[in-house]
C-alpha cells in the first residue's frame, strides 16, 4: 500500500472497507477508546460494529442477548445483575446519541474459542476489517521486554485475529503512557514501533483535534461511563479523555488513582497503528498459547516463557 502525508495512514489501510469491526482488545472499558475512530468511519459512511472482551459476569445476562456460544450481543435493555457492564454502559449511551447500539461482548477464553466468536461476528456481518483497539501500548509487547504491562488479553486477541481470513487487520493504541504504572518502559514501545516501521508494519500517529465532533462525543461518552459506574471509572479512559480536552500533568478524577502521580499529556490523545499481522509475526511466544482453553492458560503459559527468558531488554530512560 501506497500512503502519503495528505492522508492518514490509518484512513488510507481502512479506505477499501465497508464494514469494519472494532473491537476492544484488552477488555473492560478497552472499547471506549475506539469511539473516536468508530465515529469519524460513521461519519464516511462505513457501517461499524462494536465489541468488546469483557470482564462482567456475562453468564448472570438473560439468554435472549446470546448470539451465539461465546458471543453476547448486549443491547440498552440487556438485563443483569452485575453493576460493572461498560458494554451495557456504552450500548445505553449509544442508544440515547441515535447510533447502531449492539455492542457485542466475549466471555474470557482461550485462542481457539475466541477465533471462533471473532468468526461468528465476520460471517454475520460480512466484515472485511477488523480493528483492535488497546487503551494503553502494551499489546505492542513482543514478549521480551523489562515488563509486558497487563498483556493476557491483549495478546489472546491478537493471537484469535491474527489467524482469520479477513482482508484488513490492524491494531490501533490510545493512550501512551498509561502502561508506566504497571512497569512498561516506552523507550522500548518506541523501539518496537521502529523495528515494525523497518518491516512495513508501523501505520503512523494520529492526534485527535480536541474540538472535533469525535473528541467532544468521546469526552462525553467517558463521563457518562465515570457516572455510571462511579466505584470502578476507567483509569485508561479517564485520563486519555483528559489529554483529549487539553489537559496536562497530575490530572486527579477518581479516588481509584490517589497516591499516585498522573501525568496526563498529549501523547495520551494519539492513535499508534499497526499492522495485526506483523505485530502477531514479531510476538516471541505466541504460539505457546495457540491451543489454550482459559485465561487462567493463558497467564500461566506466559509466565512459563518469562520464566525461560535467559535476559530481558534494558530498560532506558527517555533521553530528552
Amino acid at each position: 500500500m501506497t500512503f502519503s502525508l495528505t492522508t492518514p495512514p490509518l484512513f488510507a489501510a481502512l479506505a477499501p472497507a465497508r464494514r469494519v469491526l472494532i473491537a476492544g482488545a484488552g477488555g473492560g472499558f478497552d472499547v471506549y477508546a475506539g469511539l473516536p475512530l468508530a465515529l469519524a468511519l460513521r461519519d464516511n459512511g462505513v457501517e461499524v460494529h462494536l465489541a468488546s472482551l469483557s470482564f462482567s459476569q456475562l453468564e448472570l445476562i438473560d439468554q435472549e442477548s446470546w448470539a451465539e456460544r461465546n458471543v453476547a450481543a448486549v443491547t440498552p435493555g440487556t438485563a443483569s445483575p452485575d453493576w460493572y457492564f461498560p458494554e451495557r454502559t456504552l450500548a445505553r449511551w449509544l442508544a440515547a446519541h441515535d447510533m447502531p447500539s449492539t455492542v457485542y461482548a466475549f466471555p474470557p477464553l482461550g485462542v481457539p474459542a475466541l477465533r471462533e466468536a471473532y468468526r461468528f461476528l465476520v460471517e454475520r456481518h460480512d466484515i472485511d476489517a477488523i480493528v483492535l483497539v488497546d487503551g494503553g501500548t502494551d499489546i505492542l509487547m513482543r514478549g521480551d521486554e523489562h515488563a509486558l504491562g497487563t498483556p493476557v488479553e491483549d495478546i489472546t486477541s491478537v493471537a484469535a485475529v491474527t489467524a482469520l481470513d479477513v482482508p484488513i487487520k490492524l491494531v490501533t493504541c490510545l493512550g501512551f503512557g498509561i502502561d508506566a504504572y504497571h512497569g512498561v518502559n516506552h523507550v522500548q514501545v518506541l523501539e518496537n514501533l521502529a523495528a515494525l516501521d523497518r518491516e512495513g508494519g508501523y501505520l503512523g500517529a494520529l492526534s485527535i483535534p480536541r474540538d472535533s465532533r469525535e473528541a467532544t462525543l468521546y469526552r462525553e461518552a467517558v463521563a457518562d461511563a465515570q457516572a455510571a459506574t462511579p466505584d470502578r471509572p476507567s483509569i485508561v479512559n479517564g485520563q486519555i479523555a483528559a489529554a483529549v480536552g487539553g489537559a496536562f500533568g497530575d490530572v486527579q478524577f477518581t479516588r481509584r488513582t490517589s497516591g499516585s502521580t498522573l501525568f496526563v499529556n498529549p501523547l495520551m490523545a494519539v492513535y499508534f497503528t499497526v499492522d495485526l499481522d506483523k505485530l502477531a509475526a514479531r510476538c516471541l511466544y505466541l504460539d505457546r498459547i495457540e491451543n489454550t482453553v482459559s485465561r487462567r492458560q493463558v497467564i500461566s503459559r506466559i509466565e512459563t516463557f518469562r520464566n525461560e527468558l535467559p535476559t530481558t531488554r534494558i530498560p532506558r530512560a527517555y533521553p530528552h
